[in-house]
């Protein structure tokens, strides 16, 4: 039946049985909750046609139809055996300003953090702001109507929303909006679906009876965080009721989880930007109870955010690459932190603000440290906050921190005391839980550890949110604060709320959509919070052997499980970041790392809900990179990139391996054959008709262009012609397959340059680095290699005498990939080695450290350089040693390209499928920043592959950061 629909639509669908179908229909089985259920369609419009034929289509063949978002839902919100309609990769348009009054419309798939960059230059912003506010879309803001760390200031989504433009259940359209007396009586006259809502509407809510229920069943007006159910005391204190705010239906379809109506346009209500002064208390206490007393003194305050970070989830900062960055503010171990923000115009006033609160807090004996930070290091404390949810990942074990009891919400004044005894309840049931979160709310995200894999978990899972919800009741507190009912809290409606609610409920799901086709089972007729969820107890796990070593993670398996959901890989280029590259050209769900590590999860599990094969996974897994940004920007440190060549290498096991990767891996085999004969092989990548020929029997894109074959090695070079200078200070040169072929005189500056500092340099015996094999999942031949170098250089490598690497790509494998691929017995060498084995850019940045290369023996003239980060340096080192080795020289200026992945990556870019994603990446920053920098200015990148890009992408030649400093050393 959906071949008719493909017809009429200019977007995408996906609907049967092939491999791409079915692959993505799976990809699209889960959100950020404990929930799975593989949907009937994936639909992904272009236009609002596509939407309303959509629409029109499940009503004729009884169908629901899931409007999503980025699909961070924590409640299972999207989660459906439907039709999935996802409108983030086409509806992201920003359609008007209104500067005077200081509103925008947008279409729901503008990404929050997005959209305020658009308006900063206006001075204006969109306040709500989730910590998922970098890939968090208005669409889905709206369905859960979204609070975020500033509620308490400035409001829920629902507080700053104008108006909906929604497609109705028969297809029609709607406009939400304010209504004057006037306007409001002509809707009520429409003979049409959207009069026979107003009518309704009006008549549930002028009934006495309706108007006692809601006003005693609802959660306690003082809660701000209230998300259950629809919003009918929202309606009731409209102007037409009785109350001065305006009639304004938009305001009941914010947190109505989509089940309503559809929403194609969006009028936000925009606030100024805030004051130019920004900092932080963070309070430090010895116990939880003492951190929810010191909330409500900030609270006495007039704070603008006040939230909390349990030792929990600290413990996890301390492991985690990008977090443990962040750790510079902490002040022994506290059992919280509550992070306390001001703003205020001055920095005096804002001074003033925070003494005041750390005043007021001694005075009562509340905290032991009170860091007052500012600016950038007050933003990098908050990503501490907001990683929560993606750090518990890291848990090890089958015991995970579950979405269950995160959302609830009590006045401040009462949270000390519901917290005592829901930690009282959590006890009892014998599981560990993470507190965080929205204090100055008073909604703490409560997640308990459960192991949803066994029945006793799932007995656990159900009682603490039974028990929990008359907890919450007792106090007159909301089950669903903000991330909304979904599957999960839905079936607790009618005790949270009465049973007269929710049959009011049912009548505004009935009025608006009387066929049932939006969201069915969410909010309203929902299944028991234990159905289809992601675990399941008799699921048989395939057990496979692996070449890497997966003990740190404890399986294969677990670490793709780590994978929360959460969605930080599908930031954009406007965030900043690198993962996910190809996410960022595609904006498709199936290129998200969530989405590798959800594919891999399911097939190594084998769930019965949703089993896949190896050649979905194979599908799914194809535009991944391998950058390795997943292994540090993810919070919960989900290595797709290493998952990847596991899979790859057992599917080559079963299948064979493609002749173009067998190509790729033996690189340095190929270019040494060449190197007899050099200058044919650089006539033949020269000559373009040629090059073309050569590039399509290999699958190779015709327009990539192919690196040029030095005349001579590196390796030869040095034998030949290099002048050994005999000193006591020695280091090693890691020469890389790409270095000894293509890129000699890159390493040729690197071994002068090192050696007129006064450095002794050698080459020691080593082969490749193995990285071709890694790239294209031949596991095998690079741990044979990974073996091989690491006992040629055990003996050799140390403390006083280490190796530099030129690429980073090469180097790095030492680091990372040898520690999970050489046997135990060699190990502890293999380890020795990484922790002295560094970039260049890491060795010559300590070197300035050590007093022992100064700026004196460079040249002075001005230069500006800016520079582009490889993706494995960015995830594995720094690119902060780069700054400062380019710096060293006087009047250097250095400029850092807020770029992500170059998009070559390797082969990547080189390979026919690949090409035009490659390209696009490349389109997001890089080129656009190459392009408009003028000629004066020297381009900086350390990966050959970087290099090569910005050449066929832009025509621009750009230098590695040792070209740079040998050409500006004045003693050559």
């Amino acid at each position: 039946m959906f071949s008719e629909l493909k017809e009429k639509l200019a977007g995408e669908l996906y609907f049967d049985n092939s491999v791409e179908h079915a692959a993505i229909r799976i990809v699209y089985a889960t959100d950020a909750s404990e929930y799975q259920e593989k949907p009937l369609a994936v639909i992904i419009p272009k236009t609002e046609e596509d939407i309303r034929a959509a629409v029109v289509f499940s009503t004729e063949n009884g169908l629901t139809l899931v409007p999503r978002a980025a699909g961070t839902s924590l409640a299972g919100q999207v989660v459906s055996s439907g039709v999935i309609v996802d409108i983030s990769k086409y509806f992201k348009e920003i359609l008007e300003l209104n500067l005077a009054e200081k509103w925008v419309r947008v279409q729901p798939g503008v990404i929050r953090d997005d959209l305020n960059a658009y308006l900063k230059p206006f001075g204006l912003m969109f306040g709500p702001e989730t910590s998922t506010a970098n890939r968090a879309m208005v669409g889905g803001m709206i369905g859960n109507n979204s609070c975020g760390l500033h509620s308490i200031i400035w409001g829920t989504t629902r507080d700053n929303l104008l108006e909906v433009k929604t497609i109705l259940s028969d297809g029609s359209t709607a406009i939400f909006g304010d209504l004057n007396k006037t306007q409001h009586l002509e809707k009520l006259a429409l003979v049409s679906h959207e009069g026979e809502i107003y009518r309704a509407i009006d008549t549930l809510i002028t009934n006495t009876e309706n108007q006692e229920a809601i006003q005693n069943g609802f959660a306690r007006k003082a809660i701000k965080r209230r998300n259950s159910g629809y919003a009918l005391d929202a309606v009731l204190e409209m102007s037409d009721f009785g109350s001065s705010a305006p009639y304004n239906l938009s305001k009941l379809i914010a947190g109505s989880e989509g089940t309503l109506c559809f929403v194609t346009e969006a009028k936000l209500q925009l606030i100024d930007l805030p004051p130019a002064h920004v900092g932080m208390v963070a309070v430090h206490t010895n116990t939880l109870n003492e951190a929810l007393e010191a909330n409500l003194v900030a609270l006495e305050h007039a704070c603008a955010a006040s939230e909390l970070v349990d030792d929990f989830i600290l413990e996890f900062t301390k492991t985690n690459t990008e977090q443990s960055k962040n750790r510079f503010f902490i002040e022994g171990e506290p059992k919280a932190i509550l992070m306390v923000e001001f703003m205020e115009a001055t920095a005096e006033d804002l001074l003033a603000k925070c003494n005041n609160l750390v005043a007021g807090l001694e005075a009562k004996g509340l905290g032991y440290a009170f860091p007052i930070l500012k600016g950038d290091y007050a933003k990098k404390a908050w990503e501490v906050r907001k990683g929560g949810l993606g750090l518990l990942r890291n848990l090890p074990g089958d015991a995970k921190p579950v979405n269950l009891i995160e959302d609830c919400a009590v006045e401040p004044k009462d949270l000390p005391a519901y917290i005592h005894q829901l930690e009282v309840l959590l006890q009892k049931h014998k599981v560990q839980y993470s507190m965080y979160a929205h204090a100055g709310a008073g909604e703490l995200h409560v997640e308990p550890i459960i192991n949803l894999k066994t029945a006793e978990g799932l007995t656990q899972f159900r009682a603490i949110l039974t028990e929990t919800a008359a907890l919450v009741k007792s106090f007159g507190g909301a089950l669903s604060g903000e991330h909304g009912d979904g599957r999960l809290r839905g079936e607790f409606i009618p005790f949270m709320m009465g049973e007269k609610n929710y049959a009011l409920f049912k009548e505004v799901k009935a009025v608006f959509d009387p066929n049932g086709i939006f969201n069915k089972g969410k909010i309203v007729d929902t299944p028991p919070m234990d159905e289809y969820l992601r675990y399941n107890v008799a699921a048989k796990l395939v057990q496979k052997k692996t070449t890497y070593d997966f003990s740190k993670q404890e399986s294969f398996l677990r670490l793709a499980e780590k994978c929360s959901g959460s969605g930080d890989c599908r930031k954009t280029e406007v965030t900043g970041g690198t993962m996910c590259p190809s996410f960022m050209a595609t904006r498709s769900e199936k290129d998200t790392t969530r989405a590798r590590a959800n594919m891999l999860r399911q097939y190594l599990s084998q769930e019965t809900v949703a089993a896949v094969s190896e050649h979905e996974v194979k599908e799914i897994l194809d535009l991944c990179l391998s950058c390795k940004a997943c292994k540090s920007e993810c919070p919960s440190s989900v290595d797709v990139a290493k998952m990847k060549g596991e899979f790859l290498q057992g599917y080559y096991d079963t299948h064979g391996v493609p002749f173009r990767a067998k190509l790729i891996g033996n690189f340095s085999k190929q270019m040494k054959l060449a190197s007899i004969a050099p200058f044919v092989y650089n006539f033949i990548v020269d000559t373009p008709s040629l090059r073309k020929t050569f590039n399509n029997l290999v699958g190779f894109h015709p327009e990539r262009t192919m690196p040029h074959l030095a005349s001579k090695t590196l390796k030869a070079w040095y034998k030949s012609e290099f002048k050994q200078l005999r000193t006591d200070k020695k280091v090693y040169v890691f020469c890389d397959e790409f270095t000894n072929y293509n890129d000699v005189e890159v390493g040729k500056k690197m071994i002068l340059l090192i050696s007129k500092l006064g450095y002794q340099v050698e080459i020691p015996e080593h082969i490749e680095s193995g990285r071709t094999y890694l790239s294209k999942g031949l596991i095998k031949e690079a741990q044979q290699i990974a073996i091989k170098n690491t006992k040629l250089l055990k003996d050799l490598v140390n403390a006083n005498t280490p190796i530099i690497g030129i690429e980073p790509s090469a180097i790095l494998t030492l680091r990372d990939e040898y520690l999970e691929l050489v046997p135990a017995e060699l190990l502890a060498d293999a380890q020795r080695v990484a922790g002295n084995s560094f970039l260049f850019d890491e060795w010559f940045s300590q070197e300035i450290d050590k007093k022992n290369i100064r700026s004196e023996q460079f040249v002075g003239t001005p230069q500006l350089i800016k520079v582009h980060g490889h993706c494995h340096q960015k995830s594995m080192a720094s690119m902060t040693p780069t700054k400062k080795a380019l710096s060293l020289p006087k009047n250097y200026e250095v400029r850092m390209i807020n770029s992500g992945c170059c998009g070559m990556a390797g082969s990547f870019g080189y390979e026919k499928e690949h090409y035009e994603v490659s390209m696009q990446v490349g389109e997001l920053v890089l080129f656009p920043e190459v392009r408009k920098t003028e000629e004066s200015v020297l381009i900086a990148a350390a990966g050959t592959s970087c290099r090569h890009q910005i050449k066929d992408g832009t025509g621009r030649k750009s230098m590695h950061p040792i070209e740079i400093l040998y050409d500006a050393l004045l003693s050559k």
